[in-house]
């Protein structure tokens, strides 16, 4: 698997993706080739003095893909295999699934060609604030509105935050979303991308009449988002019988305790120690092809491809990561009666919050989480629907749906705005 990860191309799986939709919606050469491209690019290479008082340069990017609905909104990565293709993807993902839950924003992405978990604390965030200085220019809560992402976090918005605002001159909250609540970060940000996945897996079980109470569930990756949605499936009652990280991961086929798994992963950043045997061993590959009613792969892209697409056992997939089924992949699984729901979809929970927060930082209120969770919850079912009516109706699969329902929103804006002059 990692060698088919360092040949496909993420930017290649989205043009192939949006190819895919514009066909069935009969789009405009012209707008079709407009929304294929990006609006902005930025790579930067900047110094960052490291804990022995040598000079690192490291290479940063940030893409605005499109932002004919609003203001540009997407998360900064930090990871050694963070190139400007994969933001690029990544950035035209987020502008679908904006439009997909139909919240006014555009489609952004950032990253850092980084590997975080070899540097101190006091040298990410020296790395952090050089990164915000050279794409200050970029950002902006009326232009384009960071988020945390891969081996990023509240702590790192904060301290985006805060250069920002030095740079201004005055508290500027709104330039990022998912700060910690001290800093005008929202209740339910946090835990919004799991929660997300979950929501709309619960609608892909109803419509399919399976019961969520023993579904067996298998999660990629313990983050904010695999971990996250991890928790949720644990207290509907479900059975997480498997959860990885990128080192391995851990398989009991009764069920996982997900609490003690996190909590051994908080201290010891792995999912399975010596100390904490919880179930047997397995590889990430091994993971993906275990037989379980629902799957979440909420690592990285392009996990499920055509080499492995026909050894998935699963009813379900739940993409919490961005990403993680190529096009091919995709067609395997739809002729083998998986039902997928697409990344655009099932993760947009985070954006989603991340819009509240927005709001909230804007208009200088403080939403309930009880609000938050009750709007969270309408929209992204909402937009399951939406996705499955297109499903039904068009004879598609659901990513073609939810592609369609993104792609021609951002079309129709497009073909309102006009081109000028």
């Amino acid at each position: 698997m990692a060698a088919e990860e360092i040949r496909i191309n993420p930017l290649d799986v989205a043009m192939k993706q949006v190819e895919i939709a514009a066909e069935r919606l009969n789009l405009d050469p012209g707008i079709c080739e407009k929304i294929k491209q990006t609006k902005r690019e930025l790579i930067v290479h900047f110094p960052v003095k490291m804990d022995d008082g040598s000079v690192k340069i490291f290479t940063g990017y940030r893409v605005q893909h499109n932002m004919t609905r609003g203001p540009g909104k997407g998360g900064i990565r930090y990871h050694p295999d963070v190139d400007l293709d994969e933001v690029r993807a990544l950035a035209m993902w987020m502008t679908w699934k904006a439009a997909v839950v139909n919240i006014p924003f555009g489609g952004a992405k950032g990253g850092v060609q980084c590997n975080p978990k070899k540097m101190s604390l006091q040298e990410l965030e020296n790395m952090t604030r050089r990164f915000t200085w050279e794409i200050a220019m970029m950002i902006g809560p009326d232009q384009d509105i960071p988020a945390p992402d891969v081996y990023t976090n509240p702590q790192v918005m904060a301290w985006i935050m805060d250069t920002y605002s030095i740079l201004k001159g005055y508290s500027v909250h709104g330039v990022v979303t998912g700060k910690p609540l001290e800093l005008g970060g929202s209740l339910g940000r946090f835990e919004a991308t799991g929660k997300g996945v979950f929501i709309t897996a619960l609608e892909a079980t109803r419509h399919l009449n399976i019961p969520m109470e023993k579904a067996r569930v298998v999660v990629q990756g313990c983050g904010n988002v695999g971990g996250i949605a991890a928790q949720y499936f644990d207290r509907a009652g479900a059975k997480v019988i498997a959860i990885s990280d990128s080192r391995g991961g851990v398989y009991n086929e009764n069920g996982l305790n997900i609490s003690e798994i996190l909590d051994c992963k908080k201290r010891y950043s792995c999912v399975i120690t010596p100390e904490a045997k919880v179930g047997e061993e397995i590889t990430n590959e091994e993971l993906l092809e275990l037989d379980c009613d629902i799957l979440v792969p909420s690592a990285l892209e392009n996990q499920i491809t055509h080499k492995n697409a026909s050894r998935i056992r699963t009813k379900i997939i739940a993409e919490g990561a961005n990403g993680p089924t190529t096009p091919e992949a995709d067609e395997i699984l739809h002729d083998r009666g998986i039902f997928v729901v697409p990344d655009i979809l099932a993760n947009a929970g985070g954006v989603t919050v991340s819009y509240f927060e927005w709001v909230q930082n804007l208009q200088e209120l403080l939403w309930s989480e009880e609000e938050i969770s009750d709007r969270l919850t309408r929209i992204m079912r909402r937009s399951f629907a939406e996705v499955l009516n297109i499903s039904r109706r068009q004879n598609v699969d659901m990513r073609t749906a939810a592609l369609m329902l993104g792609i021609g929103r951002v079309a129709e804006a497009t073909k309102l705005r006009g081109i000028y002059p």
